[in-house]
């Protein structure tokens, strides 16, 4: 068994927030970037339902809680430095607000900007 977690040892920027990734436990796939703060770290923890800190809102952003498009934590990572999250996880439904799989859904390919996944119909 490792050591106890403690979220104070991670690296938040000024505004107590860290960057957090969304990456599908299952395929690898990238669903998307937020921001968390120390509370939404220990609320994911606690319910297992992952929990961002909006700073449009300013408030606690519980990932498809209006949408049902909810993300289920299977291991929280950080990096070396302390200072970005990886949130493995099982999501349900899309996990952008533009209704894709991913947000990112745009590439740069010789120059030129190309849309990889369209939109998700339901």
């Amino acid at each position: 068994m490792g050591e106890t977690f403690d979220p104070a040892t991670l690296r938040f920027n000024e505004a107590g927030l860290i960057p957090a990734i969304a990456q599908d436990h299952a395929t690898g796939e990238v669903l998307m970037m937020a921001w968390m703060n120390a509370q939404s770290i220990a609320e994911t923890l606690e319910t297992g339902q992952v929990t961002y800190w909006s700073r449009s809102r300013a408030a606690f952003w519980r990932k498809g809680e209006s949408s049902g498009h909810v993300q289920r934590l299977h291991e929280l990572r950080y990096d070396c430095d302390a200072d970005c999250l990886l949130l493995m996880v099982t999501q349900t439904g899309p996990a952008c607000h533009t209704n894709r799989r991913s947000c990112f859904y745009r590439a740069v390919r010789d120059g030129e900007v190309v849309e990889l996944m369209a939109p998700l119909t339901e």
